[in-house]
């Protein structure tokens, strides 16, 4: 590496422009400098500093130290203290800050610089013992856990101990002469425990740890973190060294964090949390529950009318929510740090509607600022308001929703249920960065202690869980795998639901009702309207579903799966005679026997979609999906049906295929028996026209599945034009329809050309195109996938998202194959992918006309098709 690389910034030099080289936290304490807001002054490291020390052998890259010695030598300047100095040192934090926001994933270290001449020499210039042990203290705990690798606990015994001797119910309580014995224990245990005794130069001090925290980007926490979330293992972290500033000098200092707007609920007004008389990681480790910052104004008015108007200064200046952290020495207010508030789903909608409806962002950027996983996190469960419920315990309701499961108090115990897909609550004393995993795998989190702005309710919220912290009714105990709350005793195992809207703790399972769109989540979704391109349908089997959906903004049907209903008891006798039957005439009789049940399904869907498209898949799945399997069910059949249990066995057995996927099914059975067909087109026809007759539009379409050759389709598309055409004429009216197909096989995209001459729309089937393309078999593909994805041979399952580079591009070919013929063609997609942010935006670049998912998707289509429009926009203005 050249010399010249500049490695370090002094906070002066940079802006918020700059988060990929100085991180999220380092251009945002530039950005606050150059607004003149009081920073205490530091420099950052760069994140390419950090990338070069992984590729240096885990060594800082050439000319590195020098650089740092000399924005520290600055910083000196600017404090007018000196790093080491007896009586005026200058002491300095040392955090981490990646590009994208990872709260508490890695490594910080406080007070650095102390050394047992510099205590000396601050307890004879300030004369306070106490708050000088008791930073020391702090520091060598610190240091040592994450520098020399000391555990943690060793340290935690100690200052318990000594709390314990003096009856000391805090931290803060312990007389200067506890806080001395607690330092000289510490010392003891790390010259044990580290092989070494603790480092007495501040430079040795700074680097190791600046080491420390480059290391912490790898550490399991972050490296869980980032695969959660999707950040790139190639950002690399900066790292901040900043002047040390002291809430914890007496009852005139304080720490605390601080959202311009409610981070659960996003009501604009602040809202926060601080502790008098702390440090900042006092706050969020739940020591000490802190006191909401509408108290600060009655305890240090002055500093909370400071704090309350920086803070609107950096919503404004940033238009967005801001998260910040504060310190207060001796009444003067110190900012720390501010970043884009991590927020409940609930919270995003309402500060980004809000936002624009104050003039502050535009409809565009409000849709940015929500993610299609918020959308989907809007409509999990509430508790039911007619629900009775009996509390046994009640705490800070710190992330909206509820959430059932089982009670687990490990981590590890929470990511096993999930494996096993049972849901889990989370229950701990209070979280930690090492808990990621497990919050991640739960359904819900409840912890003793920690307040709003705490780890659990922080990370809980950015996750979309339901949570609840500070919840002191409620005794933990790790040891016996149980909670107790009074005389009730909650083991591992037990099943409670949580309410995050109220926080409050339910045994059992509690009634839960859905979200529906109203307020802001109607107007957010009103702009995304406004934007998107590609419509949005439902792939619904009944009409209540058609109903939700409708409810939920979708634009018509874009899947109506016919097999679905046969299965009710009157209807499976009818759709199994006509199997078993091998007479023609005998098969119309029991498909006229259906004729009406189906009719009248169809006639449900048309009133409920009131003039919208309505696409009705024809009979799909073989045959032999509709008789009984077991020997008891079989005997009772044949006695139902009046014939011998051998005729049926052997029937069946005729019926049966090695690989039905690809066997007698879709438009081959149509095919072999039209008469299904017929009946189906009739039934979709009667029953659109008799909804027209009540004076209401009605727009069939009527699909045709597993088509791989044209004729297959001329011949299916016949029987429904001669049997609309004869419905139609019967009730004496026109109805507007449509015949098109199915694409779930590659050879339909090959051939779409000659297809789309007779067809109007293409749909595609993207379940079975997967399959079909892949050569998995989407029953028996979990075996595979997951070696597949650890080993990095594919990135994701293709079940869930498109394969952009396989499959995405056989059905761009069938879009391009299917216009070059038929210009007007429509086309859509009514696979699980249709309700998929990736896959959305995919369908909008290969110019489909619309995308069809499952009801409860609608919202989060709808969002994601905006999005797309977005992205596209910003890439042509790239």
């Amino acid at each position: 590496m050249k010399m010249s690389e500049k490695w370090v910034y002094l906070f002066k030099e940079g802006n918020a422009k700059m988060k990929s080289r100085l991180g999220g936290k380092g251009a945002n304490l530039a950005e606050m400098t150059t607004l003149d807001l009081p920073i205490p002054p530091g420099f950052t490291l760069t994140t390419k500093a950090c990338l070069e020390y992984y590729n240096n052998d885990k060594s800082l890259p050439d000319g590195c130290e020098e650089q740092i010695d000399r924005a520290l030598a600055e910083t000196e300047k600017m404090t007018g203290k000196k790093f080491g100095d007896k009586k005026n040192p200058l002491l300095v934090s040392v955090r981490s800050g990646a590009p994208i926001s990872m709260p508490g994933m890695m490594d910080t270290v406080l007070n650095l610089g102390l050394t047992d001449e510099v205590v000396e020499g601050i307890i004879e210039s300030t004369g306070d013992k106490r708050f000088v042990f008791d930073v020391y203290r702090r520091f060598i705990q610190m240091f040592s856990d994450i520098v020399l690798k000391v555990p943690l606990g060793k340290f935690e015994k100690v200052l318990e101990s000594v709390k314990k001797e003096e009856g000391a119910e805090f931290d803060k309580d312990i007389s200067p002469k506890g806080y001395e014995r607690i330092v000289n224990e510490y010392k003891s245990i790390v010259k044990r425990e580290a092989k070494r005794p603790f480092p007495s130069d501040p430079r040795e001090q700074l680097l190791l740890t600046i080491n420390a925290v480059f290391e912490s980007w790898n550490n399991k926490r972050a490296i869980t973190y980032r695969k959660i979330n999707n950040i790139p293992d190639s950002l690399g972290t900066a790292v901040n060294v900043q002047t040390m500033v002291f809430g914890n000098l007496g009852e005139d200092s304080a720490t605390g964090v601080a959202f311009t707007r409610n981070p659960a609920d996003g009501e604009n007004h602040l809202y926060g949390e601080y502790l008098t008389n702390a440090q900042g990681e006092d706050v969020v480790a739940g020591i000490r529950t802190p006191k909401s910052i509408d108290e600060l104004k009655n305890e240090n008015f002055k500093a909370y009318t400071e704090l309350a108007k920086t803070c609107r200064l950096l919503e404004r200046h940033y238009r967005d929510t801001q998260d910040v952290e504060f310190t207060i020495e001796r009444f003067k207010l110190w900012m720390l740090q501010t970043r884009t508030g991590k927020r409940t789903a609930l919270a995003a909608v309402k500060i980004a509607v809000d936002m624009v409806e104050e003039g502050l962002i535009t409809k565009e950027e409000a849709l940015k600022r929500v993610e299609t996983r918020q959308i989907d996190m809007l409509l999990h469960p509430m508790i039911d308001p007619k629900a009775e419920v009996d509390p046994v315990a009640k705490g800070l309701p710190a992330s909206p929703g509820a959430a059932t499961g089982r009670v687990v108090f490990e981590p590890e115990d929470a990511v096993e249920l999930n494996k096993r897909k049972e849901p889990s609550i989370l229950v701990r004393f209070e979280t930690s960065p090492e808990d990621i995993a497990g919050m991640h795998a739960c359904e819900g989190i409840l912890t003793q202690r920690g307040g709003m702005t705490s780890h659990a309710a922080v990370v809980s919220r950015a996750m979309g869980k339901p949570c609840i912290v500070g919840c002191e009714s409620i005794s933990v105990s790790y040891a016996k795998n149980e909670f107790r709350v009074k005389n009730l005793v909650v083991k591992n195992g037990d099943t409670i639901t949580l309410d995050g809207v109220t926080g409050r703790v339910m045994m059992g399972e509690v009634p839960k009702v859905t979200a529906s769109l109203k307020g802001e989540f109607g107007k957010l979704l009103g702009y995304a309207d406004e934007v998107r391109r590609l419509g949005v349908r439902a792939n619904a089997d009944t009409p209540e579903q058609a109903r939700v959906a409708h409810g939920f903004g979708a634009e018509g049907i874009g899947l109506c799966r016919t097999e679905h209903m046969f299965f009710g008891e009157e209807r499976i006798r009818a759709m199994r005679e006509m199997i078993l039957t091998d007479n023609i005439e005998q098969r119309k009789k029991a498909l006229s026997k259906l004729l009406p049940m189906q009719k009248e399904d169809f006639k449900k869907f048309f009133h409920e979609m009131a003039g919208l498209p309505v696409i009705i898949r024809t009979l799909d799945p073989p045959l032999h999906e509709f008789l009984p399997k077991k020997p008891k069910q079989i005997r009772e059949l044949a006695k139902e049906m009046n014939i011998g249990e051998d005729r049926l066995v052997q029937k069946i057995s005729s019926l049966s295929e090695l690989n039905p996927m690809l066997g007698h099914r879709g438009c081959r059975l149509g095919i072999s028996y039209p008469e299904i067909t017929e009946m189906q087109a009739r039934a979709i026809f009667e029953a659109a026209c008799e909804v027209k007759k009540e004076g209401k539009e009605v727009l069939a379409e009527v699909m045709i599945p597993v088509v791989n050759e044209a004729r297959e389709f001329e011949n299916q598309k016949e029987i429904v034009d001669k049997v609309a055409k004869n419905v139609m004429s019967e009730y004496g009216m026109k109805i507007k329809y449509m015949v098109g197909i199915m694409i779930e096989l590659p050879r339909a995209c090959l051939t779409a050309d000659l297809i789309a001459k007779k067809a109007e729309f293409f749909s595609f089937g993207t379940n079975d195109l997967t399959q079909t393309t892949f050569g998995f078999s989407r029953d028996d593909v979990g075996k595979i996938l997951p070696d597949y994805i650890e080993k990095g041979i594919l990135k994701f399952d293709p079940f869930q998202r498109i394969d952009e580079e396989g499959m995405g591009d056989l059905i761009k070919m069938g879009i391009e194959k299917g216009r070059s013929t038929n210009p007007k063609l429509e086309i859509g997609i009514c696979g699980e992918h249709g309700g998929e942010p990736h896959s959305i935006d995919f369908c909008q670049r290969a110019g489909m006309n619309y995308v069809s998912c499952s009801p409860y998707r609608v919202p989060v289509a709808r969002l994601a098709a905006a999005h797309a429009v977005l992205r596209q926009k910003e890439a042509k203005n790239q």
